[in-house]
């Protein structure tokens, strides 16, 4: 079992930065990004992989978001910047234990998600 905590969600003005952490309780194969804005389904933001390999991004926020580790892999970072109104939403961590559940996005643990706000 496997306990995500996002935390760094808060208000940002069109255009600022925002820096989001994960962290994990145990080790994972792979962490990800969701967001969930109101009304909407909940959506990929971005995957990262404990042993190195490049992170993967969906089209909306490639380019200007940036997904990465800590020093100790049981931490992930999204860097937001260029904000838009449109990347309001909550923001949810997932974990990914194997290659498998990994590559299909199949997640079995999610964190409780942390808000960001852009005006």
């Amino acid at each position: 079992h496997v306990q995500l905590v996002e935390s760094g969600g808060g208000s940002v003005q069109a255009g600022g930065s925002l820096r989001l952490t994960c962290t994990a309780s145990a080790h994972t194969s792979c962490l990800a990004w969701y967001r969930q804005a109101p009304e909407k389904e909940r959506e990929w933001v971005g995957t990262i992989y404990t042993d190195g390999v490049d992170p993967l991004y969906s089209d909306d926020v490639k380019g200007r978001f940036t997904i990465s580790q800590g020093s100790a892999e049981r931490r992930m970072y999204l860097q937001i910047t260029g904000a838009t109104p449109e990347d309001s939403a909550k923001y949810y961590c997932a974990a990914g234990l194997s290659q498998y559940t990994c590559g299909r996005r199949s997640f079995g643990f999610w964190g409780q998600g942390t808000q960001v706000t852009v005006s």
